[in-house]
């Protein structure tokens, strides 16, 4: 029982392949930023789903991957600067920041006496699922305005809310996008993995200089999948219907996880559950790999991570009944 990727299994939905299909004869070359359709529909979905007033740009990437293992070094961040992340986070922070030749510092506050070129952060956060308050975002907006930082969010899992309801970055800018930026990905939300779709949303400067680097250096998304992702944007009931899968095996696993003797942290979000039995993550691992229940380390994610490990809600129900059983 596999629950350590968080790789999606359930069907694309049919609306989005079939505007992949009928986008299939595309024999000139795709643009960067998007068709104007595509840039309209990111547009739309960010003022509608993340309350962002008038005025940022748009970006279509390669999924958000690659935009966060290349983000660094696209913005020209390198040798001599420091890239803040969170303490426990998504291990591609790391090594973007390691690929550009900067210095990392993990801080869930803002760190007093640094000017960082760079900050991540991350609600809702992966691997723990955790939900930032209005409050702490702010707090990230003024203290990059304050040190001259680019601040990027990344929301990929913002509308993935169980127990807490997560805010983008965007809406609390009032209006003034001025460094910052936020990450998005229909990977989950759509179940697109396989596509590579993304985007990226913010400063219209920061947004400008991205796709300016981004036309030489080969990052566009397929036409088709531009084609698929409008498709995907402009359709919520796939996603409410993933949602409710998702929701039932939360629940199911919460359940067992607890009544085998866990405790679970966070989880108030997004795919993962976070797990501890206060004891070295690794024991943990062995353990329920010994039952056939794969889970992921958390010490991975950061040495805060290592009594930790991430259960995944992205297996077939089948599998997921298959693990509660095993757990008993």
């Amino acid at each position: 029982m596999d629950l350590s990727i968080g790789t999606p299994v359930d069907p694309v939905p049919a609306v989005i392949r079939k505007a992949l299909a009928e986008a299939s004869d595309a024999p000139g070359y795709p643009l960067t930023a998007g068709t104007a359709e595509l840039r309209q529909e990111i547009t739309a979905w960010v003022a509608r789903s993340c309350g962002a007033a008038p005025g940022f740009g748009v970006l279509p990437t390669i999924g958000s991957k690659e935009l966060v293992a290349w983000l660094p070094t696209l913005l020209g961040v390198g040798a001599g600067d420091t890239v803040v992340i969170p303490e426990v986070c998504y291990p591609t922070y790391e090594v973007g920041v390691q690929l550009a030749g900067a210095r990392v510092l993990r801080a869930d506050t803002p760190p007093a006496g640094e000017r960082p070129a760079l900050i991540w952060i991350n609600s809702p956060g992966n691997p723990h699922g955790r939900v930032a308050a209005e409050a702490e975002l702010r707090a990230w907006i003024a203290y990059a305005r304050a040190t001259g930082a680019v601040l990027v969010s990344d929301e990929c899992y913002l509308t993935l809310p169980w127990t807490a309801t997560p805010v983008s970055v965007l809406s609390l800018c009032d209006g003034d996008f001025t460094g910052v930026l936020a990450v998005h990905s229909l990977s989950k939300r759509s179940n697109l993995a396989g596509y590579r779709a993304g985007f990226v949303a913010g400063d219209p400067d920061l947004v400008g200089e991205l796709l300016a680097v981004r036309k030489h250096a080969g990052m566009i998304m397929p036409a088709p999948v531009q084609a698929a992702m409008i498709a995907a944007l402009a359709d919520e009931s796939h996603v409410d219907e993933q949602r409710a899968r998702y929701a039932a095996r939360r629940e199911l696993l919460r359940e067992a996880l607890l009544g085998a003797g866990f405790t679970i942290e966070h989880s108030e979000a997004g795919l993962y559950l976070w797990a501890t039995r206060g004891e070295d993550c690794w024991a943990t691992v062995d353990a329920l790999a010994e039952l056939g229940v794969l889970v992921a380390p958390g010490a991975i994610y950061g040495p805060g991570g290592a009594k930790h490990v991430r259960v995944a809600l992205t297996a077939t129900d089948e599998r997921v009944r298959t693990a509660v059983a095993r757990l008993a």
